[in-house]
């Protein structure tokens, strides 16, 4: 229990309490945070320059990958979102905090909620990121989708009153799954997860149309494996088997890595074994390496090391996996260094506290050398992933989208905090939906402001940009 306290005090000392005293001690939160101080968004005064803190992350990426990351975010308001998400942890530290703490996700926008297989081989829809988790208040994650969800109306054409209106399903969604949560015992809530079933069940009351998209996201999921990347992603050459590059998106590696640093590449491996339970070492060590590629992924990542391995059984199964550098959570500079030392270890640990059910061969490592020292966690690459459209969707479709995403979020809170305390503070009535779609429509209107400042700096030069791709 020391462990679990280190990670989330304050917020468990009342986690043995009966479930009236919990909740009137969430509501008592009020007193010191007033629920209606979050719709208020935290003046331009002392604001850190958003452009500056980006340039700032780049300190640590592939400066050769930096202008596709900029390119990718000048796309729109919502890419820019996408890749900011340590300029808006940085307003949100200067705004109204709770104490009421949860595992965050970190990084909580639309885009992070997909399908995936989980270890039974069926499709699960939950919070596919986990870069930026780390221990802090619950209602950051909830500003966070709601903005996300505001300002991905707003790239969709939608107007004032549709946009908000969408918005509030995300947020109305989120208070009656915590209220749902509450009533839950932990073992009932531990093995909750949101299976496609479920999602085709909720979607078809919207009506049938509705229904056969998300049929063909899931089939188009179901279908994304390790054999299909072997097909998309390699080919013979010269009698072996290898990844084909498709630069700047997919890189070989060059074969010295194999060679002159077969220690540290050694090392590495081995380092990563060891964070898996006995009988999923065992399955990996069935698989023996075949080749090894850079990746360029998603949009804040762009920049940070990502490298495939293509691993292949006695038989020719082929398995990918993605070792993905980790570096400090965007929130700890105002939450606190993580307990863990390793950044790996703090996403991996993270994602095993909220993610319903995950990667089988989900762990972590460090790269060191004479020069260098980087974390990395490892999961599967392309295990049934699956993902909506966001940017096509029309306002009823979203609608629907941002109330699956505010219903998974209610349930990864309530597996690492309390949900009958948070079910307090926020109440089971529309004040709360009012409050959040209020900061969102006032944080979309500063985030359309930074990316115009944004494609300004491209426009003028001073920013280079690597677009369409």
């Amino acid at each position: 229990m020391s462990n679990v306290r280190a990670i989330l005090d304050p917020a468990l000392d009342q986690l043995f309490a009966p479930p009236s005293a919990r909740y009137e001690a969430g509501r008592s939160r009020r007193d010191v945070v007033p629920l209606e101080s979050h719709a208020d968004l935290a003046g331009d005064d002392e604001r850190v320059d958003p452009l500056d803190t980006l340039a700032e992350q780049d300190k640590a990426r592939l400066t050769e990958l930096i202008p596709l990351r900029y390119g990718r975010m000048s796309r729109t308001p919502f890419t820019f979102l996408r890749g900011a998400a340590a300029v808006m942890a940085s307003d949100l530290a200067r705004g109204p905090i709770t104490d009421l703490k949860v595992e965050l996700c970190g990084d909580a926008h639309l885009g992070n909620f997909r399908l995936y297989y989980a270890p039974d081989r069926r499709l699960v829809f939950d919070l596919n990121d986990f870069d930026e988790t780390l221990p802090g208040p619950f209602e950051w994650d909830v500003k966070r989708l709601a903005t996300s969800v505001m300002v991905a109306a707003r790239s969709n054409g939608f107007s004032s009153d549709k946009a908000r209106s969408v918005t509030r399903a995300a947020m109305r969604y989120y208070r009656e799954f915590v209220a749902e949560a509450s009533e839950l015992n932990p073992l009932d809530l531990y093995y909750y997860r949101f299976e496609s079933e479920a999602v085709l069940d909720r979607i078809q009351r919207y009506g049938k149309k509705h229904r056969r998209r998300v049929e063909k996201v899931m089939a188009k999921a179901s279908r994304k494996n390790s054999l299909r990347a072997l097909n998309k992603l390699t080919d013979i050459v010269n009698g072996r088997r290898v990844i084909v590059p498709d630069p700047p998106l997919v890189v070989r590696i060059d074969e010295r890595l194999a060679t002159e640093n077969m220690d540290q590449v050694t090392r590495f491996y081995e380092q990563y074994r060891a964070t898996l339970p006995l009988e999923r070492r065992m399955l990996l060590d069935r698989f023996s390496l075949v080749d090894v590629a850079r990746k360029v992924v998603g949009v804040g990542s762009v920049g940070t090391r990502c490298l495939i391995l293509l691993l292949e059984a006695g038989d020719g199964t082929p398995l990918f996996l993605q070792f993905k550098q980790a570096v400090q959570s965007v929130l700890e500079p105002h939450l606190g260094t993580s307990v863990f030392g390793q950044a790996g270890q703090r996403v991996v640990e993270g994602q095993r506290l909220i993610q319903a059910t995950s990667d089988v061969f989900l762990g972590w490592s460090r790269w060191q050398d004479d020069d260098n020292e980087f974390d990395f966690y490892i999961r599967q690459l392309w295990d049934g992933k699956g993902k909506l459209d966001i940017e096509t969707m029309g306002p009823k479709r979203l609608a629907i989208f941002a109330g699956m995403c505010g219903k998974t979020l209610a349930f990864a809170h309530a597996r690492s905090g309390d949900a009958m305390m948070i079910l307090g503070y926020i109440d089971d009535d529309e004040v709360f939906d009012d409050v959040m779609v209020e900061f969102a429509d006032r944080y979309a209107d500063r985030t359309e402001r930074d990316h115009a400042e944004l494609i300004q700096q491209v426009d003028d030069g001073a920013i280079k940009v690597i677009r369409d791709i």
